[in-house]
């Protein structure tokens, strides 16, 4: 997969990109990143990349054309299955969407900055949009790189064990159950018995019992999807 980041900010969301699981599937050539400055496509010679807002009103908008001659580019070289700009007035990333985004092999993501875009920039460019949550952050960057580290985990080879995602949380609309390691008694406090039985059948049922109970603890409403 390839993966093209397009901001105001490139250095903001670089560091994400530089440790742990994420290196290793890039130094193994599974997924590619690159990032782009936006301010390097402004025909402007102050590389202005924002405008003040038409109608008035606070908060500088990100300008359609450094927008359109960096997506131009990056359409020249190559097919993109999907253009996604991160923004909070949009669909909430869920689990769905990462699986499915996983599968592709170009996508280009957009970062919003300032007060947004302007809205033609969505109108002609964006075939996605995705927010992380019912909030606002100062900038798309740290939005992207959640939505990029949910998404190249599950490409087949980046992690170990490649069957650990699909135990994960929201994978069949349910918690994962609570999970222990060594020592088995600390300070008093044991492992459940069931764990260490070594009867895996059993195993599973407890584990698919406390799934369904701290769904509906904590997230009823998946238990209604």
């Amino acid at each position: 997969m390839r993966i093209d980041i397009i901001s105001v900010v490139p250095e903001l969301i670089k560091s994400p990109f530089e440790y742990s699981i994420i290196k290793r599937a890039i130094d193994k050539g599974i997924v590619e990143v690159h990032f782009h400055n936006l301010h390097d496509y402004s025909k402007n010679k102050y590389k202005q990349v924002d405008d003040y807002q038409f109608g008035g009103g606070s908060g500088m908008v990100m300008m359609i054309e450094p927008i359109d001659k960096c997506i131009a580019q990056l359409k020249s070289e190559r097919t993109y299955d999907e253009i996604i700009f991160m923004t909070p007035d949009a669909p909430i990333l869920n689990q769905s969407t990462a699986n499915q985004l996983s599968l592709l092999t170009n996508i280009i993501v957009l970062a919003g900055h300032f007060k947004g875009v302007d809205q033609r920039v969505r109108d002609l460019f964006i075939t996605k949009e995705i927010s992380i949550g019912d909030y606002v952050l100062s900038g798309g960057e740290l939005g992207a790189a959640v939505l990029c580290d949910s998404v190249i985990r599950l490409i087949p080879g980046v992690l170990n064990d490649e069957t650990s995602a699909l135990s994960d949380s929201f994978q069949d609309n349910l918690l994962a159950p609570p999970v222990y390691t060594r020592p088995a008694d600390y300070k008093g406090h044991k492992v459940p018995d069931i764990l260490l039985s070594g009867n895996f059948a059993k195993i599973d049922e407890w584990r698919t019992l406390k799934s369904l109970e701290r769904t509906q603890q904590i997230k009823p409403d998946l238990l209604k999807e």
